[in-house]
């Protein structure tokens, strides 16, 4: 791309800035998209699936001078803004979603997404400013799978994986079960995690031999529990220093310092698990939530594994997440009539 061609370049990249996943920062003569949370973590410095990915080539633009975010209302200002990811929230602040409700900053935070970090965010009444509220979500709180329906699908999990953690964890995640969708991505949710813990059967990652393995010392918060603690745990096998940091900063948790909670508590374990499906691309283009709402199976696994599995690296695990998927959608009542799922993931 010639420099008359390039795109005009984002605010420049800070080493103390918060970035949440879709912000995009220029460094050294480049955009650069962040994929999940990060701090501190260099543009071009993160590889092919780290948390940088490069949006080409820019010149002019904003180049470090674009100005931050509108700082949000003191609190009792009685006006309502508009969320938005980056912007730091003090405590008692009051902000409008994307789904049109409203919610309250319990915590001060550097505007994590009030559907997911309910530690930080409360829900709350708009009044003063802003527009009228919309009418409530299509799915009021009814969890689209029933507790039967559960345990016929999992008739060999491990008593840790209770129902009550698995409905526990999605009212952090309006959009989770929202909608006529609403039990499709469910199912096809609970379609992948039965395959990446053998039914449920499974709390840690089995090859001990890995453990080491997940620890990326280069970032800045280190590997403070040991280096051999990040390993896989709960029902979406949850690995990397990294992911325990991200995790637990949007879901409330020390993670990073505690990881072993993913394993010994139900909520928290699920509450990984969907973190994870609904905001992280992985390997992926999109995350898993978007992907199944697009009626894209193929998109979660590629979300969750990506070339691992895809495109003929190993169809036959493809196919067992699907084979979860046809079994699960005929217990739950579920269509999958133009649901794209091969055991390439469409390559």
């Amino acid at each position: 791309m010639t420099g008359a061609s390039a795109a005009d370049c984002a605010a420049a990249w800070n080493s103390g800035a918060v970035y949440n996943g879709g912000n995009i920062a220029s460094h050294s003569g480049r955009n650069w998209r962040a994929q999940w949370w990060t701090q501190g973590e260099t543009p071009g410095t993160t590889g092919e699936w780290g948390v940088w990915r490069d949006q080409g080539t820019c010149s002019g633009g904003g180049g470090g001078t674009n100005p931050p975010p509108p700082p949000p209302p003191p609190p009792g200002s009685g006006t309502v803004q508009n969320w938005q990811a980056g912007t730091d929230y003090p405590a008692g602040s009051v902000v409008r979603y994307t789904n049109g409700q409203c919610y309250r900053a319990k915590h001060a935070n550097p505007g994590y997404d009030p559907i997911i970090s309910t530690w930080f965010w409360e829900p709350t009444t708009c009044s003063g400013g802003g527009t009228t509220n919309p009418p409530p979500p299509s799915n009021p709180g009814a969890f689209p799978v029933t507790e039967a329906q559960f345990n016929q699908m999992f008739p060999s999990r491990i008593p840790f994986y209770t129902y009550g953690g698995l409905v526990n964890a999605a009212q952090k995640y309006v959009a989770f079960t929202e909608g006529a969708a609403g039990k499709l991505e469910v199912v096809a949710f609970l379609a992948n995690i039965a395959h990446e813990s053998g039914g449920l059967k499974y709390t840690v990652e089995l090859n001990t031999a890995n453990y080491p393995n997940y620890c990326d010392a280069s970032r800045p918060y280190g590997c403070p529990a040991g280096r051999a603690m990040y390993y896989g745990r709960g029902p979406m096998q949850l690995s990397w220093n990294f992911n325990y940091k991200a995790a637990g900063d949007a879901l409330g948790r020390d993670l990073l310092n505690n990881p072993n909670l993913v394993a010994t508590d139900a909520t928290i374990a699920f509450e990984t698990a969907v973190w994870y499906w609904m905001t992280q691309n992985g390997p992926g283009t999109r995350p898993a939530h978007v992907a199944i709402r697009a009626n894209d199976f193929n998109g979660t696994v590629r979300a969750i594994n990506g070339s691992i599995e895809c495109n003929g690296g190993n169809p036959a695990q493809v196919q067992s997440r699907i084979n979860n998927l046809e079994n699960f959608a005929r217990i739950a009542g579920v269509n999958l009539s133009g649901v794209a799922r091969d055991a390439r993931c469409g390559g």
